[in-house]
């Protein structure tokens, strides 16, 4: 699994744990529906960091809750550095 794949699933995950739609987490957040969606169906290729603490502030959590789900225990290593190894 990549880092945005993670990053969806774990936005998934926490609109199932809030109770919360994706509109109502643009609205709480200040992140268009349209990016929330394209994080969701792969179409954006690089979720950005603001985006993302943006949206902990839609969930109301710390930034490092939105990254301790264990979906990230399960992330592959991306790096351009191992490629080259």
């Amino acid at each position: 699994m990549n880092a945005k794949d993670a990053v969806a699933i774990r936005i998934r995950e926490l609109c199932k744990e809030k109770n919360i739609t994706v509109n109502a987490l643009s609205y709480k957040s200040g992140v268009t529906a349209s990016t929330i969606y394209s994080m969701l169906n792969g179409k954006s290729q690089n979720p950005g960091v603001v985006s993302i603490e943006k949206l902990c502030v839609g969930f109301e959590i710390p930034f490092k809750v939105f990254f301790s789900g264990s979906i990230f225990d399960e992330m592959e290593q991306e790096s351009e550095y191992a490629l080259h190894i």
